[in-house]
């Protein structure tokens, strides 16, 4: 519909047209023959004083008019002022038209208004007649069967065909499948017109997508607003329409969502697959409609890609796309099979280009696309952006945008934004990267400072489980160990560092080798923890280096902050801080140690600030926790760790834990601790299935924010066959007696190739009770994995093994001793001390037949 066809609907006269106007006839002398009632409302003039009157005598202000437009007899038009029939001026447009009376005399009518009111109209018509044919608003109306009727030029763009080839057409007729995006009206535009025809209710700014005939490769947005058209009589006539093209306005809007989006939901976790994840989430449908990430292999396992790491093939870590059209937005083309495998791009194609020069590529490309269908026969190829995923001067893997439904072109802007998106997920990544370096280190360290094998012993039944932590914290420093102790007791340890990370894992490391030693020495396990307590205290007090780069105050010697924590001062304190750290980490460790004795079925538990054992009785299934005293983590110091004995019957479950197995931000220690009591309770089952289930039970399908480490023992007792026990009175004959003993009970084992090593382990050891200590003398054997040869007294004197000078008289005993046997050491007991030795069976011979 072109200009000249829109201005015509609104030619009608206005105020100067004859039904509205004043009139007045005039002769050709100018005498005034006519008056209408108009004209006497507009002037106050009844026609008996107006009539015989020349027009001129009512002019305020004379004024000539031209002869040319007299003589040439053709209408004009003037402003006049006027004298009102009260006095005051009044200006007033006039139109003057001649009245052809053939052969008469001439005649003119006058029609005449006020001019603010012609004033007024002619705005009017000058606003309509630009809003039909200049206004970039769209216009249109709709009749009451919400079919078009009229619509001004801006529509007539957008259609691209005369208003008389789409009038009668319905919305849907001219834009196919639109959507409506403001929330809380109807999907579709007609729904949206017949609410406002139904209600009498505006709709205002409702924004609206959909691609129109004249462009119908590119998606629009508009601004739509709606009302209800109304006669004069009140009667619906139809809705009109006013449309605004918002595309660029709603673009720019997206973008900046898209990259408040992806500040929110990229990099939320430190996984490199979860990240490339991240992005490809964000980016379709909101800015492509297909999405391919791929890295360099080694940045998946946390390593900093090189110049010759950084080659194909890629890995494709995530892909996204459309299914179809506008109909498919946001549906995924593509299942994970599509992912995790190695992607190769042939020589100049985008990607290959782009991972070659480290600059974005922008092309159209259908083929070009790893594992990419091709595009329908007579479709547009995609539009392809390619950009590396760029950290640090790193090229860490590419991203490939592809657009193809909405064909919106990738403009300046929006490879700006795509700049920015990839660059915020290439930081993103290169932190899961580094991360997932770190975890990986530290997982290694911890997981080789651990036990690798379980050392083989009589006494227990042993399963073992370590679980790293999955959050962003990194791993913890738990740690587990079984140290075989003399007598075929068997050390029990579990124990959890503050915090996470190498640090943690070392200062692990450095605890867990402390225990062992000390172990070694045969200690309570009260004992063991005090003297462990002290070494880490010294090792705080000792840690001082560089203190003159600062003020350090340890919490143990009265420092007001936290635990382990330092109060510096000084411009540089901060310098040692670093070094410092790994030993504030054992600072607040916790740690339990147990022994239990196979022959007496007593175990032996001291606690520093860890939480209890469960212990499940072998008869009925129940699940206790013994009630230990307790004690202050390492390194805080000030309170004793007491030794607390429980009594375990054959067949008795153990089970030491870190906190991390059953305590949660969710849920209170005690629901776990409930928790674990109800999986460990009942028949006795298999140790390695009871920590799967105690795991899954505990932890089902949630990552483990904390390191879980938990070890589940199974007691034993030894067979009262396999111990032998004789008291000795202290005179000299003794020696003889308890070689006696010792000779019977190898005969009855069938150990006779170790009477005479053990004979004189027995008589030097025997002796050394006799000359250094006193009664009660004991003498014990036990024939397990090897031959155990033990001599109790009250004495609390170790002897010390030396090297005998020439001319020496004594000292050459344990040294003998020593060279015997495969082990010998001494351990201290409530009552007093006893001296061990180990030798090694003959061959041939086993180990006693364990009980199951």
């Amino acid at each position: 519909m072109g200009p000249k066809n829109t201005v015509s609907a609104f030619d009608i006269g206005g105020p100067l047209a004859l039904t509205r106007a004043a009139t007045a006839v005039l002769d050709a002398r100018g005498v005034v023959i006519g008056w209408s009632p108009a004209a006497q409302q507009l002037l106050g003039y009844p026609p008996d004083e107006v009539i015989g009157r020349t027009g001129a005598s009512l002019l305020a202000v004379p004024r000539a008019v031209p002869a040319d437009d007299i003589g040439a007899r053709k209408t004009f038009s003037e402003v006049l002022t006027v004298r009102h029939r009260d006095g005051h001026a009044e200006q007033v447009a006039v139109t003057v038209c001649p009245v052809d009376q053939g052969e008469a005399r001439p005649a003119w009518v006058l029609a005449a208004a006020g001019l603010q009111e012609e004033q007024v109209w002619e705005a009017g018509q000058a606003m309509l007649h630009g809003l039909a044919t200049q206004s970039p608003i769209g216009l249109a109306i709709y009749d009451a069967e919400l079919r078009l009727a009229w619509a001004n030029a801006a529509s007539d763009q957008e259609v691209g065909a005369p208003l008389s080839e789409y009038v009668g057409k319905t919305s849907e007729d001219l834009y196919g499948v639109g959507e409506v995006l403001t929330e809380g009206y109807g999907p579709t535009l007609w729904e949206v017109m017949r609410r406002v025809l139904n209600t009498g209710e505006p709709v205002i700014d409702l924004h609206f997508r959909a691609r129109p005939p004249a462009e119908a490769q590119v998606d629009h947005v508009w601004s739509c607003s709606y009302y209800r058209l109304l006669d004069g009589r009140g009667n619906t006539l139809g809705v009109c329409e006013d449309a605004y093209d918002i595309t660029d306005r709603y673009r720019a809007q997206q973008r900046l969502t898209l990259m408040a989006l992806a500040g929110r939901r990229i990099g939320a976790t430190l996984s490199v697959e979860e990240t490339a994840g991240q992005l490809a989430d964000v980016a379709v449908p909101g800015f492509c409609d297909e999405i391919m990430v791929d890295l360099v292999s080694v940045v998946l396992d946390g390593e900093e890609p090189t110049a010759g790491s950084v080659r194909q093939p890629l890995m494709r870590v995530a892909r996204r796309g459309r299914v179809g059209g506008r109909d498919g937005a946001g549906e995924d083309r593509f299942a994970a099979p599509s992912c995790g495998h190695p992607v190769w791009y042939a020589p100049g194609s985008p990607q290959a280009v782009c991972l070659a020069t480290g600059e974005l590529v922008l092309e159209r490309s259908g083929a070009g696309v790893s594992g990419r269908r091709s595009a329908a026969p007579g479709a547009a190829a995609p539009l392809c952006l390619v950009m590396p995923l760029r950290a640090r001067g790193v090229t860490m893997g590419i991203v490939t945008f592809l657009r193809e439904h909405t064909s919106f072109p990738f403009d300046a802007d929006e490879r700006t934004t795509g700049d920015e998106l990839v660059r915020h997920t290439a930081v993103c990544l290169d932190n899961a990267r580094r991360y997932t370096r770190e975890r990986k280190a530290a997982v290694t360290l911890q997981r080789t400072l651990l036990p690798h094998r379980l050392p083989a012993q009589s006494a227990l039944e042993v399963a073992c489980r370590y679980l790293p932590a999955e959050s962003q914290v990194g791993v913890g420093g738990d740690w587990f160990d079984v140290i075989p102790l003399s007598g075929t007791r068997v050390g029990l340890v579990v124990g959890d560092v503050v915090g996470h990370g190498l640090r943690a894992a070392a200062t692990m490391g450095r605890l867990r080798t402390t225990v062992r030693a000390l172990a070694r020495l045969d200690l309570a396990p009260g004992e063991l923890l005090s003297r462990l307590d002290d070494l880490v205290g010294q090792t705080m007090d000792g840690a001082d280096w560089g203190a003159d780069r600062g003020t350090r105050t340890s919490a143990r010697a009265g420092g007001a902050g936290a635990p382990g924590g330092w109060s510096d001062t000084g411009a540089d304190a901060r310098s040692g801080q670093e070094g410092q750290q790994v030993y504030d980490d054992a600072v607040g460790a916790t740690c339990l140690y147990a022994i239990y004795d196979p022959v007496s079925g007593l175990c032996s538990v001291a606690s520093a600030g860890h939480l209890p054992p469960a212990v499940v009785d072998p008869r009925t299934g129940v699940v206790s926790f013994p009630d230990l005293p307790p004690g202050p983590p390492l390194g805080l110091g000030g309170l004793p760790f007491e030794n607390t004995e429980i009594s375990l019957a054959h067949g008795s479950l153990l089970a030491l834990y870190t906190d991390g197995l059953v305590e949660s931000r969710e849920q209170d220690i005690d629901v776990g601790l409930e928790q674990l009591a109800r999986v460990l309770g009942g028949p006795a089952r298999p140790l390695e299935g009871l920590c799967d289930q105690t795991l899954a039970g505990l932890h089902a399908g949630e990552p483990a924010r904390d390191d879980v480490t938990m070890l589940l023992v199974r007691t034993r007792l030894l067979d009262a066959e396999q111990v032998a026990v004789w008291e000795l009175p202290a005179r000299p004959a003794s020696v003889g007696l308890a070689r006696t003993h010792a000779d019977q009970q190898l005969e009855k084992w069938g150990l006779e190739e170790l009477a005479f090593t053990t004979g004189l382990v027995i008589s030097e050891l025997v002796t050394n009770a006799l000359r250094h200590a006193s009664a009660p003398i004991q003498l014990r054997l036990i024939r397990d994995r090897t031959f155990i040869c033990e001599v109790s007294d009250s004495g609390h004197t170790s002897p010390h093994l030396r090297h005998a000078a020439t001319y020496d008289e004594g000292g050459r005993g344990l040294f003998i001793v020593a060279q015997l046997v495969q082990r010998w050491g001494t351990r201290y007991t409530p009552s007093g001390k006893t001296i061990w030795t180990e030798q090694a069976l003959p061959p041939g011979q086993q180990a006693w037949p364990t009980a199951a």
